[in-house]
């Protein structure tokens, strides 16, 4: 195994299984055998401006404390931000981060030109490529420096493939979000309302964004929450039903997404 193969598994694949061969791992997806994720991406495309998407990238070291998230060009259309979980999350959490930061940072921006993995439909082969990868002929996706990244906005793509030791180097510096971290970020971005605010919502009838819960609640609390909140979108609600079934055993009160 190489280094840029290392690094890759450190930040991004799940924690390979204790018979698995570093091979076998190297050529793994991004799924764990129960069906979570250490890696999240959000790309912006049409075009791809480093200016907009940089919002993002401050933001989330700036005001929710977080490790910088790569920085990638897709090969393709895209420039992408790949956060790294040192503990996997369900689909539905992942999701749930994603859409938060969207709206927080690029409530703007039309939806078609954002890109997001895991996405509502995800697979054990669900095609998601980590960097380096050649996506046409003379256009490879690469993980890049911040000060490079403004280059990429009118071809998100390097023409010839990139140096593996200069990816590794890249990827090296980067740290991955501990549990502490995650949820402290998600207590933030869904901070838990006030005995006013939940009477004011109340009273306001359903709301636009979900009323999620507080980071510090544990896997099985955050996804009955998420899949019980009809506020909710109805694709989260659907993912945290699912994430759910490990645990359905003496589940209790309401629990069918409506």
């Amino acid at each position: 195994m190489n280094r840029l193969q290392s690094e890759l598994n450190r930040l991004f694949r799940p924690v390979p299984d204790a018979a698995a061969t570093g091979a076998e791992h190297a050529a793994g997806g991004l799924l764990d055998a129960q069906g979570r994720v250490r890696a999240m991406r959000l790309g912006l495309a049409q075009t791809a401006d480093w200016r907009e998407l940089s919002l993002v990238w401050r933001g989330v070291q700036l005001d929710l404390g977080l490790p910088a998230p790569a920085i990638a060009v897709s090969g393709l259309e895209a420039i992408e931000l790949w956060f790294s979980l040192a503990q996997p999350v369900a689909v539905a959490q992942a999701q749930a981060f994603l859409e938060a930061l969207r709206q927080r940072y690029l409530p703007e921006l039309a939806l078609r030109r954002i890109s997001v993995w895991p996405a509502s439909v995800v697979t054990t082969d669900s095609g998601e490529l980590l960097p380096p990868q050649q996506r046409k002929s003379e256009q490879w996706s690469a993980f890049v420096a911040p000060d490079l990244a403004p280059v990429f906005a009118e071809t998100p793509w390097l023409d010839i493939p990139p140096s593996e030791e200069g990816q590794a180097d890249l990827l090296r510096s980067l740290s991955a979000i501990k549990p502490a971290e995650f949820e402290a970020a998600m207590s933030l971005l869904y901070p838990e309302p006030t005995a006013s605010a939940a009477s004011n919502a109340d009273s306001a009838g359903p709301q636009s964004s979900p009323a999620l819960p507080p980071g510090n609640l544990n896997a099985k609390q955050f996804l009955l929450k998420v899949m019980n909140d009809e506020a909710a979108p109805l694709a989260l609600r659907i993912e945290a039903a699912k994430a759910l079934l490990p645990y359905t055993e003496g589940l209790s009160g309401p629990q069918s997404v409506r």
